[in-house]
């Protein structure tokens, strides 16, 4: 049988909505992620906050997975997860990670280089409290990661969960947690045409962020 395929040699997109000039720098990196988060929100993007997040195995092999930014503070970006999960488990022992927040409508994307930190008990449980209870009792029904039969046994966890937590409140499991990535390098990706695209990149070194343009 002859498959039919889509010629992907010919999907491709001439970027030409702005530039990134240096004078646009600011000395911080972060504060610029913030004004570009401030305008993907302002565009109506969706999900604007999603962001790739990539760590690697013992042994060498990564892996990639969309997880949201819920928090922005002055060290860094802070996202929560299973440490359970794979990803848990390759950043407990290995904490570098790249983040990445693919801005594809406004023709940007932003990635961090770093280290990811576990949250503290307490900032946990503070942001367990505020997250729908669907998604509270969603984090007991389902050992992230490990494999399942089918969808039937989620559903049937995640009525187990509903009945043990009946008329109370939903505790974070054990294994839940966060993470702060304190980055050491950021990079600003504006498409340009004939695919001379801007990229300015950070890196902190001896104590202070310098910034380098690297070719497209």
């Amino acid at each position: 049988m002859n498959e039919q395929h889509p010629d992907l040699r010919s999907l491709r997109h001439d970027y030409a909505a702005r530039g990134l000039d240096e004078a646009e720098l600011t000395p911080d990196p972060l504060d610029l992620f913030d004004r570009w988060f401030a305008e993907a929100l302002e565009a109506g993007l969706g999900e604007p906050n999603a962001m790739v997040v990539a760590t690697v195995d013992a042994g060498g092999r990564p892996s990639a997975r969309t997880v949201l930014l819920k928090e922005r503070r002055g060290g860094g970006l802070v996202f929560f997860t299973n440490h359970a999960s794979r990803k848990g488990e390759e950043l407990a022992a290995n904490p570098h990670v790249a983040l990445l927040f693919p801005w594809h409508d406004l023709e940007r994307n932003v990635r961090f280089e770093g280290v990811a930190e576990p949250l503290p008990r307490a900032e946990v449980e503070d942001y367990f409290a505020v997250r729908p209870r669907g998604s509270q009792l969603g984090a007991h029904a389902s050992r992230q990661s490990s494999v399942v039969a089918d969808r039937a046994e989620l559903e049937r966890s995640y009525a187990d969960a509903e009945e043990r937590f009946a008329d109370q409140d939903v505790p974070p499991p054990a294994s839940w947690g966060g993470y702060l990535v304190r980055p050491d390098v950021v990079e600003f990706w504006q498409g340009r045409p004939s695919r001379l695209h801007d990229r300015l990149v950070y890196r902190f070194e001896g104590g202070a962020w310098r910034t380098e343009r690297l070719a497209p």
